[in-house]
Parts: C-alpha cells; sequence; structure tokens
C-alpha cells in the first residue's frame, strides 16, 4: 500500500533489481507439496531443520501503537493498553489477537539504534551493523541461508514476499557470502514466471538439454571456477528441483476457510504463503507489510495497518504451533526505526530511533519475556539499553550458533556479527 503522505525518500519506492525470467527461474522454479509437507512427517522435519520468518513492517512502524504503549501521557496518544496472555505485560489496543499470543512472544523495548534515515536503518537492522564506505556486510536472511540452509534445499535460501511489482534477485544482500546466498523477491507473492516445461519441449529432449547443460557446466568450470559461475549452476539444477514443487506457490490448495482467517487482502496472502514455503522447507522467509511512514495522520494510519497485521501474523503463529513448527521457526517483527513520542502538527509521528521496540517468538526465544524499560513519555531507554549488532547476536544465538565466531572469506576472519555487541540474553530461551 502506498502511503501518499509518507516522508517522500528513495526507500519508499521499494522495487527491485529489474526481473530476469531465467535467472530467476532458476533459482526459484516451482514447488509442489511431497510427503515432508504433511502432517505425519512434520516432528522429523523440525528435528531436522530450524527456519527464520521475519515479518518486516515497512516505514517505520510506531512503538508507541504497537509494543510499548504510553497511554495517558502527552506523547501517548489516543489509544489504550490492554492486557495480554501473560500477566503484568500490555500491548496497545490495536493488537487485540496479538496480545492473546504474548505468551509465544518476546519484546525488546530498549532499543537504541541511532538511526533515523530509512535506508541506514533498513541496512542496520538487516545486517546488525553501520553502513561502512570500505565493507559490505550480509543480510540475515543471507547468513541464515548459508549457515542453515543444505545444498540439496531446492528452495532459494533467502526468499523476500514482496507488494505488488517489486519481483527479482538482488545478490548485493549476500554481500561476501556470494550470489549463491542472495535474495530472492516474488512480486505481490505469485509464483515466477514460466514454470512449466514449454509445451514443444519433450520431457526426453529436456532432460537431454539438462544433461549437455551439466558437461558444458563441468568442463568450464574445471579451468574457470567462481563464486558467479558456480552460483549461475546451481541455479539450474535448484530450478529442476523445484519445477517439481510449483504447488507451495499456490495459496488455492488451501481450505477457503484458510484463506479467510489470514485474510484475502495482500498481507493475509503472503503470511499464508510464507507458512506454505516454511512448512515447505524454505529456510528464510521474509514478508513486507508497507507503509508504516506516517508523517500525517499517525493514528488513522495505524487503525488501518494494523488491522490488517494483527489478525493474520496471530493466526500465523497458530499456525505455525498447532503444526509443530513454531519451536524451530525464528520468528522476528521488525522495522527500520519507531515513531516520535512527540505528536507533529500534522497528527503524525516522525522517525525516532533512540528508543523504540521489536518483537521476537519461536525458536530459542523465552515465550512473555520483556527486556528493555523506556521512560514515561517514551523518549528514552532507561533500562536494557541495546542496539542493532545486540538483535543479531541474539537472533544467532536463537537459531543454536556461537554468534562471536567468524566467517572465512579468502582464509580472512570475519566476525559473523558485531564483536562489540552480544545477545540479549533476557528474551533468549
Amino acid at each position: 500500500m502506498w502511503c501518499s503522505y509518507a516522508c517522500g525518500s528513495s526507500e519508499h519506492n521499494i522495487s527491485r533489481r529489474g526481473f530476469f525470467a531465467t535467472a530467476l527461474g532458476g533459482t526459484l522454479g516451482a514447488l509442489a507439496l511431497d510427503p515432508l509437507t504433511r502432517p505425519a512427517f512434520t516432528h522429523e522435519l523440525n528435528k531436522q531443520q530450524k527456519r527464520v520468518l521475519m515479518i518486516w513492517l515497512h516505514g517505520g512502524v510506531s512503538q508507541l501503537e504497537t509494543w510499548d504503549p504510553k497511554p495517558g501521557t502527552k506523547t501517548g496518544g489516543p489509544f489504550q493498553a490492554i492486557p495480554t496472555s501473560v500477566p503484568g505485560i500490555h500491548v496497545c489496543e490495536l493488537l487485540p489477537y496479538t496480545a492473546q499470543r504474548m505468551h509465544h512472544l518476546a519484546l525488546v523495548r530498549g532499543l537504541n539504534t541511532a538511526e533515523d534515515d530509512h535506508g541506514k536503518g533498513y541496512y542496520l537492522m538487516h545486517t546488525g551493523r553501520r553502513q561502512e564506505p570500505a565493507m559490505k556486510w550480509p543480510h540475515l536472511g543471507s547468513v541464515c541461508a548459508k549457515l542453515l540452509g543444505s545444498s540439496d534445499n531446492p528452495l532459494p535460501g533467502y526468499i523476500l514476499i514482496t507488494p505488488r511489482g517489486n519481483g527479482g534477485v538482488n545478490s548485493e544482500d549476500a554481500a561476501f557470502l556470494g550470489p549463491r546466498y542472495a535474495s530472492v523477491a516474488l512480486s505481490d507473492g505469485h509464483a515466477p514466471a514460466n514454470l512449466d516445461r514449454p509445451a514443444a519441449l519433450t520431457e526426453a529432449a529436456d532432460q537431454q538439454r539438462h544433461e549437455f547443460r551439466i558437461h558444458a557446466n563441468q568442463r568450464f568450470l574445471r579451468s574457470r571456477r567462481t563464486a558467479q559461475t558456480e552460483a549461475y549452476t546451481h541455479s539450474y539444477d535448484q530450478a529442476a528441483q523445484l519445477m517439481r514443487k510449483r504447488d507451495l506457490f499456490d495459496i488455492s490448495k488451501e481450505p477457503p476457510t484458510v484463506i479467510d482467517r489470514y485474510g484475502r487482502h495482500d498481507f493475509g496472502r503472503h503470511c499464508l504463503m510464507a507458512r506454505r514455503l516454511l512448512e515447505g522447507g524454505a529456510t528464510f522467509v521474509k514478508v513486507m507489510h508497507t507503509n508504516y511512514d506516517t508523517h500525517h495522520e499517525n493514528f488513522d494510519f495505524h487503525i488501518e495497518q494494523l488491522g490488517e497485521f494483527d489478525r493474520p501474523f496471530a493466526t500465523l503463529l497458530d499456525d505455525l504451533h498447532d503444526r509443530g513448527l513454531l519451536a524451530s521457526t525464528l520468528v522476528l517483527v521488525l522495522s527500520e526505526f519507531g515513531r516520535t513520542p512527540n505528536i507533529n502538527r500534522n497528527y503524525g509521528r516522525d522517525h525516532w530511533s533512540r528508543a523504540w521496540s521489536i518483537a521476537l517468538a519461536g525458536c530459542g526465544i523465552r515465550g512473555g519475556s520483556v527486556s528493555g524499560k523506556t521512560n514515561a513519555d517514551g523518549t528514552a531507554v532507561t533500562e536494557g539499553q541495546v542496539n542493532g549488532g545486540h538483535l543479531f547476536h541474539t537472533y544467532l544465538s536463537a537459531l543454536g550458533f556461537n554468534s562471536k565466531k567468524n566467517f572465512y572469506i579468502e582464509q580472512r576472519p570475519i566476525p559473523i556479527a558485531d564483536p562489540k555487541a552480544a545477545p540479549i540474553k533476557e528474551v533468549l530461551a
């Protein structure tokens, strides 16, 4: 959804690089259900795989209208705080369904990321680092694709479900990890085009073409192997598997009652697709909900946007839990920053990164916990201040990794997470 009263920065034109049909077809292919997605096999799947779901509230959702309400104060706005399923924890009344799942959630209320620019805040929350002229850091999705993915998984390691018109492959997200771990965006949650074998091409001819390509690739790689050529070869091998699994993209396979529970709007459809992909073996799925950049009419807009967010998100948590997936799925609800406690003359809230909140759930997370505290007006962190580096350590620790270890790129040690930070122990199980 386009917000005409947003700040107008270039980050709100969120389209990705142009969509190259052959590259994306080779990376994504299609997805048909296999036995591992059936309920009888779910427990075994859980033991073998961990995965991550990121819900990205693009533009900067207000912490005061979500996770850290301040009713009755000069900065609090018109909404009340409501009790949750965890005694003593309250959230904004705009999240009634999510409030009843608080026993699954952990809140980090002590964030001070000190970055009020959309692009820089986006980068910081995805990489755990600030932008540097001489270094590009990989996104969490690419890191998880590297650490959690397996070479025989037909699904891309980092899948991004975007609003309409935004599809393609962005190799920059993977940075030094290489293009094999790049993000792959699905425009409006639709499967990529050209998934079916052309009618004029027989199965036998297609197999011969595939075998010839393998032979040519092997000959080429013997003398000119690079990360790019390996990613290119892998994308074709992956596509051959994915074309047998196209049904995972098709939410019409779900009963109408399930579709209605999620909602037939974009965000509901995208959450349902995310559940299908995670259940089908995806390593990292990111769902975008836009646009929260409410410089004008903050309260009316949050009524609308959070009304669209609340029930599908709660439904997604329920489905992951009921299917035995939540314990092995790390769930993140993030944004690039929060909104100012002070309300501007247009009844809006501006960019604010000095004291704001996020929510976590699932794998490795202590449900019903809270870390950090802000003052009465929400203008400053008074307890448990953390930044984006602490979050990155926390995600890795929740997934079972030692976040203090290094990647080795051409024998050069590079810390996986910012060595100046550490995990947030209060929210870890």
